[in-house]
């Protein structure tokens, strides 16, 4: 199931502050298995299952939207200008297949690279900026651009692909996080009618824009955990053995500590009771549990930590992704499948008892 939902939704554009189509997938799902839903003024979609009172709520999201580029300017000679929206790695950009999502359909479009035959010794090694790259799309001039629907302001995104890789492994565009996406549909799917804790499950928006499209779902719904869906860091290719232990294929995992730092002063450092839910939960699944700690990462669970009037107890879930933020990011279909399973047993580990108080309880030097 994760499998078809993950491919289904890796092939909708989806640009941050353009979800409107991945929503309208996912909701789609959710009407089959006959679960209400509601959006927000930002987009998010939620999905609230009501359980016991007496057990803490609990929160679990991940981002619909993807990373991209806008249209800044349209050129005379009907060659377009990207405005970057998100981490996009420059050094992967030239000779990209592209598509604009215009109002009247989407059009197919590739980053230009300049021909090999008339590229100097001193430009071989020399990655582009963003701001000197161009889209062809084909126009021969600035009104047939304007004419197909082309404007300023028009979204871009890598053209959606899938490739079935050996055995389980995929890759594709928009993994990150179309992956945790179809993971939340599955996890719906195998909580519906179930008793448990309150449950709301969200969809969200603009996380690879500002990291808090998420917020106002977070305000209104008041949790008293949450727990979000990402990407692994998978360090177990050539250029990351050095940057940690988790492995694609080597199921779920659990962040133990995320610091941006490149200019934002924000992670997570997670409630260590729910590091001891999801150890416990896999141990009851029979599951690995993978341990991350990387700096570079930050997810909008950072933000939704400090909310409400006693904080909100947070830990990142996730699965194991190589080589994220490319145009084809690489995941296993069985790291899904065991983070569907461990969410599921933490959700019937929780009692009326579960502490979240971080209250001084350790020993003294």
């Amino acid at each position: 199931m994760i499998r078809d939902l993950l491919k289904e939704l890796m092939l909708i554009p989806g640009l941050a502050g353009h979800e409107e189509r991945v929503a309208a997938a996912i909701a789609a799902h959710l009407d089959r298995l006959g679960l209400p839903h509601r959006s927000d003024r930002l987009g998010n979609l939620v999905c609230t299952l009501p359980g016991d009172p007496a057990l803490p709520s609990v929160m679990i999201f991940t981002h619909m939207d993807q990373l991209g580029f806008v249209i800044r300017k349209v050129e005379d000679s009907g060659l377009l200008r990207l405005e970057r929206l998100g981490g996009v790695p420059e050094r992967a950009l030239a000779a990209q297949a592209v598509v604009l999502c215009t109002d009247a359909g989407d059009l197919p479009a590739v980053i230009a690279n300049k021909s090999h035959h008339a590229t100097g010794p001193e430009e071989k090694y020399r990655v582009l900026p963003y701001a000197e790259l161009y889209v062809d799309a084909g126009f021969s001039c600035r009104e047939e651009a304007l004419a197909a629907g082309v404007r300023v302001g028009t979204p871009v995104c890598y053209l959606p692909r899938v490739l079935d890789l050996a055995g389980t492994r995929i890759a594709g565009t928009s993994a990150d996080d179309r992956a945790g996406c179809a993971a939340l549909i599955a996890l719906a799917a195998a909580r519906a009618g179930r008793a448990g804790p309150t449950l709301h499950l969200v969809w969200s928006v603009q996380e690879e824009y500002n990291l808090r499209g998420v917020l106002p779902a977070a305000t209104a719904l008041a949790p008293d955990i949450a727990l979000q869906i990402d990407l692994l860091l998978a360090c177990d290719t050539p250029d990351m053995v050095q940057r940690g232990e988790v492995t694609l294929g080597g199921g779920p995992g659990i962040s133990l500590y995320s610091f941006h730092g490149r200019g934002t002063l924000n992670g997570v450092i997670p409630h260590p009771a729910l590091v001891r839910l999801m150890e416990e939960a896999a141990g009851i699944a029979g599951l690995p549990l993978q341990r991350s700690a990387q700096t570079g990462v930050l997810t909008d669970l950072s933000y939704i930590q400090f909310t409400g009037p006693q904080g909100v107890a947070c830990l990142d879930v996730g699965f194991p992704m190589r080589y994220t933020h490319s145009a084809l990011e690489v995941v296993d279909s069985t790291d899904l499948d065991g983070l569907v399973a461990l969410l599921d047993a933490a959700l019937s580990c929780l009692t009326p008892d579960f502490d979240l108080i971080r209250a001084p309880r350790g020993r003294l030097p």
